[in-house]
């Protein structure tokens, strides 16, 4: 593994989730959210990213959208919940990717909004542009997920650096 290959990072929003009388850290998914969650890991499957390492914030609802998309992967990658994901700011999130070890190259980090759009917006310094339109159109919805690339070690990962590749997002 090369640092001069393209590091990927994936952004992914959990899916949708109930609102029963819980605390905010264990609402668990609507019916809706365990389906999109499903169709989300075909395709992040699809892109043929190996993927190495998800960072997943101890929130329930990620918890469970995690667990019903990698069933989706043809491998499954390490996992490590990290409660610091959870209610993080694209700042904290930035800290938390700088500390992933250089031998990772391909990273999914599922979490919340309005972190997990944040983050992708202030990264992205470059574009496609259709990916861009498309996440400038819906936002980030329940489920959605951005693709970014970006060329260095982790711990130069820092806003304008990446380039957004790619952008999906489940159907209303």
């Amino acid at each position: 593994m090369s640092v001069a290959e393209p590091r990927r990072i994936v952004l992914f929003r959990h899916a949708k989730a109930d609102w029963p009388q819980v605390p905010d850290h264990e609402r668990p998914l609507a019916d809706r959210g365990r389906k999109d969650a499903a169709v989300a890991g075909r395709k992040l499957a699809d892109t043929g990213i190996p993927f190495d390492l998800a960072l997943c914030s101890t929130a329930n609802r990620t918890r469970e959208t995690w667990k019903l998309a990698v069933q989706e992967f043809p491998q499954r990658p390490k996992t490590v919940y990290e409660e610091r994901i959870y209610e993080a700011s694209p700042g904290e999130l930035i800290t938390v990717l700088n500390e992933i070890p250089d031998d990772v190259q391909n990273v999914i980090l599922i979490g919340h909004n309005p972190g997990v759009q944040g983050l992708a917006e202030v990264l992205s310094g470059d574009a496609d542009a259709d990916a861009r339109n498309r996440m400038n159109r819906r936002g980030f919805p329940a489920a959605a997920f951005s693709l970014l690339s970006f060329n260095g070690i982790w711990k130069s990962l820092e806003p304008g650096a990446a380039t957004l590749t790619d952008y999906w997002a489940p159907s209303e």
